[in-house]
């Protein structure tokens, strides 16, 4: 039973409780404070160079398809990497050999990526300030937007 109370899963579940309590005081209290909090949670990119002019802009419609489609590919891929990391979980552990018609084996990769630990290490040893970093790309996200139709009096 003590297991049960310091699990992290249950440490979760009470900071999450807590959270909530938290929101429920505030809105009492102050509802605005949680519209504010809220509003500034999005922050958008600046927009990147080669973008479309004015008169090159595609028609609504196909920029509405595309956005469409867009969401629909991004919904896929998230559903896709969900199974994927799901099937993962049992195939990392297995040894290498074949299981029924599967053969399970490891390749090396041929991708490598800078040891951040040891450039810090470097930069830290001869004095030469943090690590120079730069940001990533922006993402590219859609949303459908209700559209005000104006009424005609």
């Amino acid at each position: 039973m003590f297991n049960l109370l310091t699990s992290p899963r249950t440490a979760r579940t009470v900071r999450g409780l807590l959270g909530t309590v938290a929101d429920a005081v505030r809105s009492v209290i102050a509802p605005a404070s949680l519209v504010e909090q809220e509003a500034d949670a999005v922050v958008e990119a600046p927009d990147p160079a080669g973008l479309y002019e004015a008169d090159e802009l595609p028609d609504t419609d196909v920029i509405e398809a595309a956005a469409r489609e867009f969401e629909r590919a991004a919904d896929q891929a998230r559903r896709a990497d969900r199974g994927k990391r799901a099937a993962k979980k049992v195939l990392d552990r297995l040894p290498s050999g074949v299981y029924g018609a599967w053969r399970v084996f490891r390749t090396p990769s041929s991708r490598q990526t800078p040891d951040l630990a040891e450039i810090t290490r470097i930069f830290k040893a001869n004095g030469l300030g943090p690590v120079p970093m730069k940001a990533c790309a922006p993402s590219l996200k859609v949303e459908a937007v209700d559209i005000a139709v104006p009424v005609a009096v």
